[in-house]
């Protein structure tokens, strides 16, 4: 058995063109969806992933307010800006860049964020709706996994389910959704962290792998039970003198033996990553469109 390739450029693709047209549907009746982007300091990989969510907001037609600022900016100075763009009517979405330089807490200014402007879906009010199984913004990296599941036809209903990785960005997120009562959860989900004993005897019970520990290799091919599904999560740096950057991304499964017992499996780089971009768009086209409600 040889696993079919989950592509997440193609899912993030097929998303973004049903997105383009809910915007120009939107934009119809007089909401063009608005989208402020925060940055602070120079940060390359910051600066990169900014410059992609722009992009990504041009394709669609989204309206991108970007707002690149020194990293000597003060605390106070962010705060007056982002409460300027929550009261801004034309700013449904507001993202503010991590990390932020050392001398600006990032709770506080996440907090200081309208939760009904949270795309991030980071801010209490919305984590809180999510665990509880109300309307939220829900956090784009694990929205986009369950995404590629979902159109992948994975069946999640009473599935047994290892997330390993316990963060605030995607193993904890993940797993609450996963186990909603909804047709995008209904599963069994089960937990592994760094002081979990014998990792490798949970792991080898489940049929969907969620690796979200952020280290090559985590999970191997004597982890894996024939037909599982894997969803790779991992961006690592390795290096390889073959490669003109000195270096190679790989996740945190081992891809080329584990895809030989898995029947989907998510590459890296092109599984996970397109997705996230794509979702923090969705929630903001979900939040314009809430405008027209209200």
């Amino acid at each position: 058995m040889t696993a079919k390739i989950i592509d997440g450029k193609q899912v993030a693709a097929d998303m973004r063109a049903e997105l383009k047209e809910k915007v120009a549907e939107l934009k119809a009746k007089g909401v063009t969806p608005g989208l402020a982007v925060v940055l602070v300091g120079e940060d390359p990989a910051s600066k990169s992933y900014v410059t992609a969510k722009e992009r990504a907001c041009e394709e669609i037609g989204i309206y991108s307010d970007d707002n690149r600022l020194s990293a000597k900016t003060s605390e106070d100075e962010l705060l007056a800006l982002v409460e300027k763009l929550n009261k801004d009517p034309k700013i449904n979405g507001i993202l503010v860049q991590l990390p932020l330089p050392k001398h600006i807490d990032e709770d506080k200014v996440l907090l200081a964020i309208d939760p009904a402007k949270d795309v991030d879906g980071f801010h209490p009010v919305n984590v809180g709706k999510m665990v509880v199984g109300q309307d939220a913004y829900l956090p784009c990296t694990p929205h986009g996994i369950i995404q590629l599941l979902v159109r992948s036809k994975v069946q999640l209903e009473g599935a047994e389910v290892v997330v390993v990785g316990r963060s605030n960005i995607v193993g904890k997120p993940i797993a609450n959704m996963l186990i909603q009562k909804a047709h995008t959860g209904n599963a069994t989900v089960t937990v592994c962290h760094t002081r979990t004993k014998n990792i490798a005897e949970h792991v080898k019970r489940a049929d969907i792998i969620i690796a979200a520990a952020g280290r090559p290799n985590t999970v191997t091919a004597d982890m894996v039970k024939d037909g599982a599904v894997i969803i790779d999560v991992g961006v690592n740096r390795v290096e390889d003198a073959t490669k003109k950057r000195g270096y190679r991304l790989v996740g945190d499964v081992d891809f080329e033996a584990v895809k030989e017992k898995a029947s989907l499996i998510t590459p890296v780089p092109g599984g996970v990553g397109p997705m996230t971009i794509t979702m923090l768009l969705y929630n903001t086209v979900q939040s314009a469109e809430k405008t027209l409600k209200a």
